[in-house]
């Protein structure tokens, strides 16, 4: 049995530079790995998809971004996905799976890792990067370790619909700009982030930071609790908070 470790993608920043003929939007981003992850369990003489945790709901079909990933690299395995990273939340859960496969498998081009989807260049690589293009331009940064605090909600936000809204802000005269130039579209997509981040900042002040598109949020640093991980009712639901820090490039 072989483990590997699929770490969660946190985007630290993200500007939107423009957009091609083709409606994909180009991007300039820091991405950075952090502690919370995934764990996949691999069995080298099997050929099934299994998941375990507090997701073992998700489709283990072919459009799986797991079996995606070996067909990629024409290999075969059995294998268990310990779930810990919340789907369709923007911490890059399902890519970062594909990349630990691609990882496991010797590696792809950036190019042929983006046939998979445009967080899994970064997510095959690991550490800090910065991403351009529409993902697959990665520049290496040096590691910094950072503290970070994740809000994980109990609902996502769809990535289309986000960055439709974003062109329609856009359209209409306005300017996003800031850290993260997704958030007006994010809170006009999904009126439940908007309510629970203001309603964190109403205890944080203006740490809350949005994870890309959603629906996830952060916070530089680690609050001073005395426990890594504790959940709360918040105004649209449960709101889990998880305490971890960057790490480093994946090992090959």
């Amino acid at each position: 049995m072989i483990e590997l470790i699929a770490p969660a993608k946190v985007t630290w920043s993200l500007e939107v530079t423009g957009r091609r003929e083709n409606g994909l939007h180009e991007l300039r981003a820091e991405m950075v790995s952090v502690g919370f992850a995934d764990r996949l369990e691999l069995d080298e003489q099997g050929d099934s998809l299994r998941f375990e945790g507090p997701y073992s709901g998700l489709p283990a079909d072919e459009d799986n971004l797991v079996r995606r990933a070996l067909a990629l690299v024409n290999r075969r395995a059995g294998v268990v996905v310990h779930k810990s990273i919340p789907p369709g939340g923007g911490l890059g859960g399902g890519s970062s799976d594909a990349g630990a496969i691609l990882r496991w498998a010797g590696g792809v081009s950036a190019h042929e890792a983006l046939s998979l989807g445009a967080d899994v260049p970064f997510c095959q690589l690991g550490g800090r990067a910065r991403v351009e293009g529409v993902g697959e331009v990665l520049t290496e940064l040096p590691f910094e370790p950072r503290d970070l605090t994740l809000v994980l909600l109990s609902f996502g936000v769809s990535t289309a619909a986000c960055y439709a809204a974003y062109d329609e802000l856009v359209a209409s005269g306005e300017h996003p700009g800031g850290r993260n130039h997704l958030v007006a579209a994010a809170r006009r997509v999904e009126p439940r982030l908007a309510e629970t981040m203001d309603w964190l900042e109403a205890t944080l002040g203006d740490r809350v930071e949005l994870c890309g598109s959603g629906s996830t949020l952060f916070i530089e640093g680690h609050l001073e609790t005395g426990v890594d991980a504790w959940d709360v009712e918040g105004p649209e639901g449960l709101v889990q908070f998880r305490q971890t820090t960057t790490t480093p490039k994946a090992a090959s």
